[in-house]
């Protein structure tokens, strides 16, 4: 495996800074340059080498360039460069989310734990899955670059306390025009 060097890890770091809006990840096609030890845990914590990443602005910068691709693997992707990490559960936490509206003009606004904001709809739907190893539901936001990020356990919970029930006993809510089932009462 190979390890980017810490002074590369900053540079990586200068080079996002200095640009300034979202990056075009779509645009940059690198070859894989390596494994970068970086993981991210189940609670969305970034650690490099085995120390967590406690510089929020750097989390958020290297969110920016983070992608997942056919391969299932994560990848940090510049113009050239393209280091691969390790996502336990999924690249993102949807910490909060706000309401804005009702009835048919509600908007359901998402805050991942990086700060990003999702209008949930037809360009970020909702979807349930189920985890294999609790049987529990496993709520998720589809993001671009292949992304998702899970909805923390009282993000879930505020969304089930606004869902109403359709008559085949389905939970669902609505944003931006769609209907999002949550489950089953």
């Amino acid at each position: 495996m190979r390890v980017l060097p810490v002074n590369t890890l900053e540079s990586l770091a200068k080079t996002l800074q200095d640009q300034g809006g979202r990056p075009p990840l779509h645009l940059w096609q690198p070859d894989l340059s390596g494994d970068i030890d970086i993981r991210i845990n189940t609670r969305g914590e970034w650690f490099h080498e085995g120390d967590k990443i406690g510089r929020s602005k750097l989390v958020k910068l290297f969110s920016s360039i983070l992608r997942r691709e056919q391969d299932g693997h994560y990848y940090l992707v510049t113009p050239v460069e393209k280091w691969r990490i390790q996502v336990e559960d999924t690249a993102l936490i949807i910490v909060d989310i706000d309401v804005l509206g009702r009835g048919a003009e509600q908007q359901l606004v998402a805050l991942s734990n990086v700060g990003s904001k999702f209008l949930i709809g037809s360009a970020h739907p909702l979807s349930i899955e189920t985890s294999a190893e609790s049987g529990e539901p496993k709520p998720l936001v589809s993001l671009e670059h292949g992304l998702s990020a899970k909805l923390s356990r009282p993000v879930f919970y505020r969304l089930v306390d606004l869902a109403e029930l359709g008559a085949k006993g389905e939970m669902s809510v609505l944003s931006d025009g769609e209907r999002f089932t949550l489950g089953s009462a």
